[in-house]
Formats: C-alpha cells, structure tokens, sequence
C-alpha cells in the first residue's frame, strides 16, 4: 500500500504569539500544543514533513545580538536563521516525541537545517522590502547603512529598521534527504523559516546570502518535489474569505487552482496576508499536487474531516 504523506505549514506565531512574552518555557508549552496536532495527523494514516515560520523569533534574535554589539561580534541574518532554525526544531522534535510516547507510537523525529537555494539575480535583491530586527534610532540606523550597507527605512514613527531581500526558493538543497527520511517513516522537520537562502557563486560554490525565504513557497516547494499528497497551511482564519473584513465577506469552502489564480489576479489575496499562500497552493496544485488544505491550528481536525477549512484541488 502506497505511503500517503501530508506537509503542513505554520508561522513562528504558533509559538511565539504576539500577546506572550517570548519566554522559554511559554514557547515550549506552545510546541507542546503543536506536537498535538502533528501526531493526530499521524494517527489519520500520513507521513508528515513540517515546515515553520521563524519570524518572532529571529526578529527576538536580531535584539539580542544588537544589545550585546560592544561584547559579542553579531552573526549575519542567514547564520541567524540556522540557528533559529536549530532551536525551534529541538523544542518541536522534543514535544513530538513525547507526544508520540505518550500515545504508544513507534516513530522518529528528524530536524534538518535547510539550505534553500535563491537566484542572485532575482529582482528581489534590487529591492529590498522584508522589515527585520530591532528599531533603530536615526543616528544609529545611518551609521549601520555606512558600516554594512544595509537599507534602512523608517517605520511607522517607531524608529528605524532594516529591510531585506525576499528572493523565491528555486530549489532544496537537502530535498533528497528530507524525502528519503518521510519515505522510511520519519517525521520531517524542515525549511524552517523558509531556510537559509544561500546563492551559487561563480565557481558553483553554495554562498550565504542575507535574505528572508517566504515559509509558504519554500513549503510548497518541497511539497513539489517530494510529491506529497496532502499540503497543509495554517493560518489564522478557519477558511479563505472573498472580500475579506467587508461586509459582502464571503467563505469559501473548496475552489480549483485555476479559480485560485484567478481571485489571485483579482486583488483578493492581498501580498502581505494571504496572497503567499494561496500563490504557493496553486503552484504546487499545478505541478501535479493532489490537494491542499487551508484552515486555523483550532479547526485542523474539523477540517481533515471535510468539515471545515478551504480545500484546493486541480479540478
């Protein structure tokens, strides 16, 4: 009997939620609730690859590293996202093996740091536009465009930030691991905080490069090409919504990739909200992909039950 394999995707919200402090052990109960969803997945007969967002967290990180300058030389973004990466992968590999002892399951966890390689060429790079890291003040924010050459913008009349590149994904550099460990019946986690974006150089070395990967199309990515059957993308709303926040809001409970597209050229997907997601949904339905599935971490059971969430399917 053929495997199935489910990818789900979550932001760093999931354990890092704006109203909570940012502590330790918060984040860990919070990867403790995660781990409750991951092994009921499980448990409805899939596979599972997981990837999450990381943007609370390496934000957090940029702070640290910005406070200690004059006692510890700081890390570049890329490096930052590894070790992201590192640290919320233990704190879910923890909680998703309790969680699967506690329910008698014979299985493994893996967390992989994921190179994600970009095109040095994407237009992205011309464009900086992904606020990062901590608010500087004026005099601060100029001296570190002089020193690094990073673009800084003011935001909002809170202070200054840096403003990175957000190149596409164009392909995995570990894809045949991740997919080789999900097809031998481990749990996957990967591309966390949509990898680190590394670039191919003149002589076809890998190169770390500053940049934020979109979590949702380094997901759907890996959904392509390890060709998995179910995609999941939690968000924060328990379905997709045409005129969403107007009063002629309408849910929408399954639509084509092509109706997808289409709501996508009509301007009802904003880019800052649910446009990624619906954009890395349709490509991975249009490179041959089975289903996908978008609901709320609240409404995941429901949904895999068809009885909640938006679903979309080629036809």
């Amino acid at each position: 009997m053929k495997q199935k394999i489910a990818l789900i995707a979550f932001g760093g919200n999931a354990l890092l939620p704006e109203h909570q402090r940012g502590l330790q052990a918060e984040q860990m109960r919070n990867a403790q609730r995660a781990a409750r969803l991951m092994v009921h997945i499980v448990r409805k007969g899939y596979e599972l690859i997981i990837v999450h967002g990381n943007g609370p967290q390496v934000g957090n990180l940029l702070i640290q590293m910005e406070e200690a300058v004059t006692k510890v030389p700081p890390f570049t973004l890329e490096v930052c996202d590894a070790m992201t990466e590192g640290s919320m992968g233990f704190m879910l590999e923890k909680a998703i093996i309790n969680e699967l002892r506690r329910r008698s399951l014979d299985k493994e966890v893996a967390t992989l740091i994921t190179q994600v390689i970009v095109d040095r060429d994407d237009p992205a790079f011309e464009n900086p536009s992904k606020p990062v890291g901590p608010f500087y003040t004026k005099f601060r924010a100029q001296a570190l465009a002089r020193e690094k050459k990073w673009k800084m913008i003011e935001d909002a009349g809170r202070g200054y930030r840096q403003v990175v590149p957000s190149p596409r994904p164009i392909d995995i550099v570990s894809k045949w691991i991740i997919r080789d460990l999900v097809r031998a019946g481990r749990i996957v986690i990967a591309g966390g905080g949509g990898g680190i974006p590394v670039i191919i150089d003149g002589r076809g070395l890998f190169k770390g490069i500053e940049a934020v990967i979109d979590k949702d199309y380094v997901a759907s990515l890996i959904a392509r090409e390890v060709k998995v059957d179910l995609f999941i993308i939690l968000t924060n709303i328990e379905r997709v919504y045409l005129d969403f926040g107007k009063p002629s809001q309408k849910p929408i409970e399954a639509m084509t990739a092509e109706q997808a597209r289409i709501y996508l050229q009509e301007g009802q997907f904003p880019a800052g909200s649910m446009g990624p997601k619906i954009e890395a949904a349709v490509e991975y339905i249009r490179a041959g992909g089975r289903e996908v599935l978008i609901t709320s971490a609240s409404h995941l059971k429901a949904a895999l039950l068809g009885r909640s969430g938006t679903r979309i399917t080629a036809s």
